[in-house]
């Protein structure tokens, strides 16, 4: 089975209006992201964000988390957050990945758009059990990544449909926070469900 890592983009990404801009990090992306991460085996987390004073609120929560005191007080969290890794740019997060794995990962960006070269979870979750080189699963924040970041990937996953079965482009309501849509993307592709067994 393949590498997977995920890279949670707080640029360049769109606001409402559609400007490009550059998002705040969450102590709750953080937290909730990592935590997925350690369930379902992820190699590392990279939280992107080009500010410095955002990088050094991230990492200050990250310190927290790792000091001697916290990790006697919650050893579960501290472990899901050793996976993070916080970069300014995505080509350092591309590189570091080819340092490690001797190999370019493979980029799936994720959008609730419908959008670019669609794969299906079901067909992903089969290359990526079958696979050798890494993936890198590319996050959103704000409004999702800018077009031009959607169509540098590799392809982009099928978006997730609520109950009505529409994105929000097509008048559907479909605003999960990153933090949810990161857990169920997750859990298809590297869940162990056993109808697919």
């Amino acid at each position: 089975m393949a590498n997977v890592y995920i890279a949670l983009l707080h640029h360049p990404v769109y606001n409402k209006r559609k400007d490009i801009v550059t998002t705040s990090i969450t102590g709750f992306d953080l937290h909730d992201i990592a935590r997925s991460c350690a369930t379902f085996g992820v190699k590392k987390y990279y939280v992107v964000n080009p500010l410095p004073a955002q990088r050094e609120f991230a990492s200050r929560i990250f310190d927290f988390w790792l000091d001697e005191g916290s990790l006697e007080f919650n050893w579960t969290r501290a472990e899901a957050f050793r996976l993070i890794s916080i970069k300014a740019e995505l080509s350092e997060v591309v590189k570091e990945i080819e340092g490690i794995e001797g190999i370019k990962p493979k980029i799936i960006a994720t959008s609730a758009k419908f959008d670019g070269k669609k794969v299906e979870s079901r067909e992903l979750k089969v290359e990526i059990r079958s696979a050798k080189g890494p993936y890198l699963l590319l996050f959103g924040t704000g409004w999702g990544m800018t077009d031009e970041l959607l169509n540098k990937a590799d392809a982009i996953l099928e978006p997730i449909n609520g109950q009505s079965g529409l994105p929000a482009d097509r008048h559907g309501y479909n605003h999960l926070s990153v933090r949810a849509a990161t857990a169920i993307i997750l859990d298809r592709l590297l869940g162990n469900r056993r109808e697919e067994e």
